[in-house]
Parts: C-alpha cells; sequence; structure tokens
C-alpha cells in the first residue's frame, strides 16, 4: 500500500484495522454506524477520520481510493452493489473480508451471476484467501475469505455505456437461452462484453435482443 493512499474501512467496530490501516496509509476515514464504537475510535489516530454513517449508502469519494475492511455479513450485497455499481466511483480496490460462500460466488467468473458480470467489466475479481471462523473474535458461524476488487487498465466496456451495458445484461439474464441461445450463467464477462460491443458496433439499438453465438 502506498503511503498516498486514502483507504476506507468500512464497519471499523473495535477499531483494530483501522490501526493497521493507520500505520500503513496517508489517510484512513473509519466508517461506522454505531454511535457508540464510532465515539471510541475518534481521537485515537492522527490521520484517521471517523464518519458515523451506513457504508451502504454515505457518499462515496471524489478522488481515487482503496477499500480494506472487514463487511458485516450481513450487509455485504448492499456495500458491494454501492462501491461497484457505478464505474464512474473512483475505487481502485477492494480487499473485502466477507463469508466464504460470497467470497467464491463473486471470485469465480463462471457460472456468471448479473452483478457479477457487470461488475467484472471495470474491475477483475479474485478469492485472496479463505479465513476459518476460529480466526474471528467472536467467531462467526461460518468462515471467510478475502474478496478482492481491482480496476481494470482496460476496461471490457467504456465507463460511459455502463447503463446500457447493464440493461443489456439484464435483458440478457431475463430472457435466458431465448435471447442469447446458451444459458446466460455459462458466459463469463468476456464473452458479455464481446457480445454487448458487437451489437453496439452494428448500430442496433440497446433494447434490441443481445446477439446470438
Amino acid at each position: 500500500m502506498r503511503p498516498c493512499d486514502l483507504v476506507l474501512d468500512l464497519g471499523a467496530g473495535s477499531g483494530r484495522l483501522t490501526a493497521e490501516l493507520a500505520r500503513a496509509a496517508l489517510r484512513v476515514v473509519a466508517v461506522e454506524l454505531d454511535p457508540s464504537l464510532a465515539d471510541r475510535l475518534r481521537g485515537r489516530w492522527a490521520n484517521v477520520e471517523v464518519v458515523e454513517a451506513d457504508a451502504r449508502e454515505m457518499p462515496l469519494p471524489e478522488e481515487p481510493f482503496r477499500v480494506v475492511a472487514n463487511l458485516p455479513f450481513h450487509g455485504t450485497n448492499e456495500i458491494l452493489r454501492h462501491l461497484l455499481d457505478d464505474p464512474r466511483v473512483p475505487l481502485l480496490r477492494a480487499d473485502l473480508v466477507v463469508e466464504w460462500g460470497v467470497a467464491l460466488k463473486r471470485g469465480l467468473p463462471w457460472p456468471s451471476t448479473l452483478n457479477g458480470v457487470v461488475w467484472s467489466a471495470w474491475h477483475t475479481t479474485r478469492v485472496e484467501r479463505r479465513l476459518a471462523r476460529r480466526a474471528f473474535q467472536p467467531p462467526p458461524s461460518v468462515d471467510a475469505g478475502v474478496l478482492v476488487f481491482e480496476r481494470r487498465a482496460q476496461p471490457l466496456v467504456p465507463v460511459e455505456l455502463a447503463g446500457d451495458y447493464r440493461r443489456f445484461v439484464a435483458r440478457g439474464f431475463r430472457l435466458g437461452p431465448r435471447a442469447v441461445r446458451v444459458e446466460p450463467r455459462l458466459l463469463d464477462p468476456h464473452e458479455w462484453a464481446a457480445r454487448y460491443l458487437a451489437l453496439t458496433a452494428s448500430g442496433r439499438p440497446s433494447g434490441s435482443r443481445p446477439p446470438s453465438a
């Protein structure tokens, strides 16, 4: 992690992870919804700003930033959507501790999901490691994993077409083989992007049926 990085710790809790980030980053924003926990974090580190907010809804930075966080398991999907749905958000990388099942679902390129296909147009995804439940205090009911999203140097789809691309993929998943002549989950993000770009290059309207193989 470069010293100039702005890092968000979403769901900072007691501050165990925040303390490590404060030593490694120039600026840290610790986001915590619980008022009492947020109060305990304030003033402990000179380079940490504590924000009492819901990580699923808080305004995101307008400058490039990273996220390193142990996400609250019950809010994982909403936080992922908040971070990744809009590729104009200048997220460079997110290292996230999530439930092991979520890590596998999101980290594998196949079988694909609607959100996975769309997010993968602008971010690569991988599972960095598995974390046994005994590594946590108190231990959760399931194991966890470190899920990493990293900004692509070359996006699969131009950022300005993000809204149209989501509609295209959503329609393909909704119509299934009638639209793409194959089960949509069998197409990986690169195949989805190639089909979309072929459609736009042909000049067909965005509401058209996705091109078949």
